[in-house]
């Protein structure tokens, strides 16, 4: 087993400047792009942070997943077949399990952690932008 973890750790540490490494800043970069267009349209439906939601109310838990995979479920499934074609000229064989670690890192973590801040702040925006109402 620790002989797994190892090579595990040392395999993912050889991409980031192996072959193919301008991935390591394009997937991470779209998978942004992505949770900041959905934490807007979050913010202007009037929705909470997505990942306290997901965590907190079970009711709307499958409907905001599912929302957040149509989000970044393109850039995940590039991300591991990006990481497979990788593995295969690097390694000479494919660890589903190591292509499964990188597409998280790559595509999963960065839209996760943008979309609920960027629904915060798009929210004061959207509330500083609107006129004061008169009583």
């Amino acid at each position: 087993m620790a002989d797994l973890i190892v090579r595990v750790v040392h395999n993912l540490g050889a991409r980031l400047d192996g072959p193919m490494h301008l991935r390591f800043y394009l997937q991470p970069a779209m998978s942004a792009l992505f949770a900041v267009r959905d934490g807007i349209s979050d913010a202007k439906a009037g929705n909470p942070a997505y990942l306290w939601t997901v965590w907190s109310d079970k009711a709307k838990r499958r409907e905001l997943l599912l929302n957040g995979w149509k989000g970044v479920g393109k850039v995940f499934l590039i991300a591991i077949l990006l990481d497979a074609i990788y593995q295969i000229i690097e390694f000479r064989t494919f660890y589903p399990g190591e292509a499964l670690i990188t597409a998280c890192l790559l595509a999963l973590v960065p839209y996760i952690l943008l979309r609920g801040p960027v629904n915060r702040i798009a929210r004061r925006g959207l509330n500083a932008a609107r006129p004061p109402r008169q009583t």
